[in-house]
């Protein structure tokens, strides 16, 4: 009894400790993509500043500035966790495949929801300092750059 006492227990560790490790990379993973995604949409602006200028000089608020770029970032992040899952459940249907009996994949609706979630929230996050950026740009210097 002792002996499987122990052996249940250092699974237990083990799951813990895999589990811990598993969340850091996500997390690391998140943000590395939320950069990514940060750093797209800079280029967007800076390349799109005499548009942005434009829409400012015929009447664009700055608020709707900002609305169109926090957009736009959302659905950079909502198509990489559509293409995310697609991939993964795409992986573990060859995994089954393959493994024959000896694997099940087994997936969890409300982990997708989550997923995509998670995804619009990096994208609103990560984006809003470009969106914000785009925003705050001054319509005449913004005609003037070339």
């Amino acid at each position: 009894t002792q002996n499987s006492d122990s052996i249940r227990e250092t699974i237990q560790q083990t799951t813990a400790t895999m589990t811990l490790l598993i969340s850091a990379i996500a997390v690391i993973s998140l943000i590395v993509g939320g950069i990514g995604v940060m750093n797209i949409m800079l280029v967007s602006v800076t390349e799109r500043t005499q548009e942005i200028g434009v829409r400012m000089a015929v009447g664009a608020r700055q608020s709707d500035i900002l609305q169109q770029f926090l957009i736009e970032a959302v659905l950079v992040c909502i198509l990489g966790g559509i293409l995310g899952v697609l991939l993964a459940l795409g992986i573990g249907q060859l995994f089954s495949h393959f493994a024959g009996d000896s694997f099940q994949m087994i997936y969890s609706t409300t982990s997708m929801i989550a997923a995509f979630i998670c995804s619009s929230l990096i994208g609103v996050l990560f984006g809003f300092l470009p969106a914000h950026n785009a925003a705050q740009l001054d319509p005449v210097a913004a005609l003037s750059r070339e």
